[in-house]
């Protein structure tokens, strides 16, 4: 009887231990571009896996756009780190170049889907020491949403193809009681859509010379941020857009409160939503004095962090978000151009809702897209807190336009210079 007490114990041991060898695996995952219809999408995506994958969960943290900087920053530095990680194109030299991050391209090289993988997503994946640290799931693209019935009103037929048509559309809608001519963005995320403009009144695309100085204080910048400034000055955009971000303008423009918006294609989910398809368009970006335009062309995906626990849960994860299926889902969602070859074919994107956005992207003479440096390890500290205060400076008056620029400009030179010197062949 002692015996078979015994060798009961040890069965039920040997089950135990079984049992924990096979225990559910749990995946946290940190989304930082938060919305509610965007949080919901994205967790009915996780269900269906958790369904097809009944051994591992998923534990979601959605953080709050405005914050979720230095809150992800927070959580990274207390050692509370995700396996998965929602990666705005401008945080990954951070995390990154500080070895956080896992290579996905031993994963991609036993990846199906990689296949259909368009160039632009391995390409903008691997911007730091050419490695495959993230996987895009999509491209935000700038045009330029304008409300059809508040340009009649005005007496205007058509978009502004020029930036001087911009201006001067933008008083014409100005003098209507109670309107602004555009929507501007003060607050969270303004840096890339004021960068564009200076770009565009700069004539010329992109951040740095050769040499790695930055031509963001060039006297044409210079002239391309003192023109925001100045419509925000003389009541062509509300008050409050001095600390307007993505949410506050897109209402702007449903609402009927401004007539212009520069923004992606994740602004007409909203729009679509509140506004008839016959009350608005989508136009490509005005041009500047050098007949070009240099739409911002940003992106995020996911990445991995290195220390995960669960590297081939986490992968099994992203690749089925990254699938040609599940990513054309998530694109039409959340309103971003999607990364697999032959997926601007589907009739969603056959529409003149997106005729802006790829006259765009199919025009290259005349328009030339801007990414922005990621390979930086300070760039998203810099775009998402020191930039937009400095802006708010620029638009209340208490600082020139010329002093901030300037300001920018030796910021991001130290940085090129030191990556240029870090990084010779």
């Amino acid at each position: 009887m002692k015996k078979l007490t015994v060798m009961l114990a040890t069965v039920a041991g040997l089950a135990i231990s079984a049992g924990s060898a096979v225990a559910d695996s749990t995946l946290k995952m940190v989304e930082v571009i938060t919305s509610p219809p965007r949080t919901e999408f994205l967790k009915k995506q996780i269900a269906e896996f958790e369904t097809a994958n009944p051994g591992i969960k998923v534990e979601l943290i959605s953080l709050p756009w405005g914050q979720a900087f230095e809150k992800f920053l927070t959580m990274v530095q207390a050692g509370d780190t995700p396996d998965i990680v929602e990666m705005p194109e401008r945080w990954m030299g951070l995390y990154a170049n500080n070895a956080q991050l896992e290579d996905l391209g031993p994963y991609m090289a036993k990846w199906d889907d990689a296949k259909t993988l368009g160039d632009r997503a391995k390409q903008f994946g691997s911007t730091v020491n050419n490695t495959q640290f993230m996987i895009p799931y999509g491209y935000y693209v700038n045009a330029l949403f304008w409300n059809k019935k508040l340009f009649k009103e005005a007496g205007l037929d058509g978009p502004p193809a020029t930036l001087d048509d911009f201006i001067a559309d933008s008083k014409k809608i100005s003098a209507l009681p109670g309107k602004y001519g555009y929507c501007l963005r003060g607050g969270p995320g303004a840096f890339n859509g004021m960068h564009m403009f200076m770009n565009i009144a700069a004539g010329k695309g992109g951040y740095f010379n050769e040499d790695g100085t930055s031509t963001i204080n060039d006297e044409g910048s210079v002239k391309g941020l003192q023109m925001l400034a100045d419509m925000y000055k003389d009541g062509l955009a509300p008050k409050d857009a001095v600390s307007w971000g993505f949410n506050e303008t897109v209402t702007g423009f449903y609402s009927g409160t401004c007539a212009m918006l520069n923004q992606d294609p994740d602004a007409l989910l909203g729009i679509a939503d509140k506004m008839s398809a016959d009350d608005f368009a989508v136009a490509p970006l005005p041009v500047g004095p050098s007949g070009k335009s240099y739409p911002t062309l940003g992106y995020a995906g996911w990445a991995m962090f290195a220390n995960s626990q669960h590297k081939d849960d986490a992968w099994k994860l992203m690749a089925t978000l990254l699938s040609p299926k599940d990513n054309l889902e998530w694109a039409k969602e959340v309103g971003v151009v999607p990364i697999h070859n032959g997926a601007d074919q589907d009739a969603h994107f056959k529409t003149e809702q997106f005729k802006g956005w790829f006259t765009e992207l199919s025009d290259t003479s005349k328009y030339e897209m801007v990414t922005p440096p990621t390979h930086l390890e300070n760039l998203g500290n810099f775009v998402d807190q020191v930039a937009i205060k400095n802006f708010q400076e620029v638009l209340l008056g208490q600082k020139t336009a010329k002093d901030v620029a300037d300001q920018w400009a030796a910021f991001l030179t130290k940085e090129q210079q030191d990556w240029l010197a870090k990084n010779k062949k």
